[in-house]
């Protein structure tokens, strides 16, 4: 699986959000964001775009506008981010497991499939973006970053 650099760029930018929304009201310009989490300017409107169009963020033009969450960092998970900008969150030849149908020996893949989809999904969509804010990750998610297996690529 792998995390696209949208989706990266995403959840950086929210998170950034949830943290300066908790330094004041006002809204963040994407230029402030795009600086202080090193993301192309250009790349981050279209992302903000994405976020907005699902609901993750909210916009207000002019001098004094820029961007907010929509809705509180406790409400946001890391599912809903990457799923604004990327769309389902786990596919297979961009069909949703699901949607797909085997036969003969390769059967006993949709199964696999649907489990690891199950498996991304309750990390995802365990994890909100105020728990990383906190730096408040739920404890499953702690135990499984914790395992040497984790950070070793075979």
């Amino acid at each position: 699986m792998r995390i696209s650099a949208r989706a990266d760029y995403a959840v950086r930018a929210v998170l950034e959000l949830a943290v300066r929304q908790g330094d004041g009201p006002g809204p963040v310009k994407a230029e402030e964001l795009a600086t202080a989490q090193d993301i192309p300017h250009k790349f981050l409107e279209g992302i903000l775009a994405d976020l907005r169009r699902a609901g993750v963020v909210d916009s207000r033009r002019g001098g004094g506008g820029g961007y907010r969450l929509a809705r509180e960092a406790s409400e946001i998970t890391v599912a809903d981010v990457i799923r604004g900008v990327d769309g389902p969150i786990v596919s297979v030849r961009g069909e949703r497991p699901t949607g797909l149908a085997y036969t003969g020996t390769a059967q006993p893949l949709l199964p696999l499939w649907i489990a690891l989809r199950a498996n991304v999904r309750r990390i995802l969509e365990g994890v909100t973006i105020a728990d990383i804010a906190a730096d408040a990750l739920p404890d499953p998610v702690r135990q499984l970053a914790a395992e040497p297996s984790a950070w070793e690529n075979p």
